[in-house]
């Protein structure tokens, strides 16, 4: 299965100009934890997480209406394409330590998957499974 089945489609971005404060009003309004953080052109520059606005900003003593997405977002970022295997994935998340992932097609966006999405996905490959075995031993259930 590629992740592009399971990877969400409305991707929220905010500019790399974003205030810290414009960014926590886009994140409280679209009831996320995350944004992708785009240039002029669109092309992802990196991911801004509710954890970096308080660590990296906030903590930091920066000025929320002064300090910029650019000035604190995240570039360990790798993406994906929307075929890559879901198991692969997962295993470059593990080693690279992210919990949110860029979906892109030919340069552009075209979605996001988290850590979230993969437990859900997999919860629901569970439950398949236990369909299966309830069916084959209606005593074990």
């Amino acid at each position: 299965m590629g992740i592009g089945d399971i990877a969400r489609r409305d991707v929220v971005t905010v500019d790399l100009e974003a205030t810290l404060t414009d960014v926590a009003h886009v994140m409280r309004s679209e009831r996320v934890g995350s944004v992708v953080v785009v240039d002029g052109k669109g092309t992802v520059a990196g991911l801004l997480t509710d954890r970096d606005l308080v660590v990296s900003g906030l903590a930091e003593g920066r000025r929320p209406d002064e300090c910029l997405a650019n000035d604190i977002l995240s570039t360990n970022v790798f993406s994906v394409a929307p075929d890559t295997d879901v198991v692969d994935v997962v295993r470059r998340m593990r080693e690279q330590g992210v919990r949110r992932v860029p979906v892109m097609r030919d340069g552009d966006l075209v979605g996001i998957v988290t850590l979230d999405d993969l437990l859900v996905h997999l919860v629901e490959e569970l439950d398949c499974l236990v369909s299966v075995v309830r069916g084959e031993f209606p005593d074990r259930a």
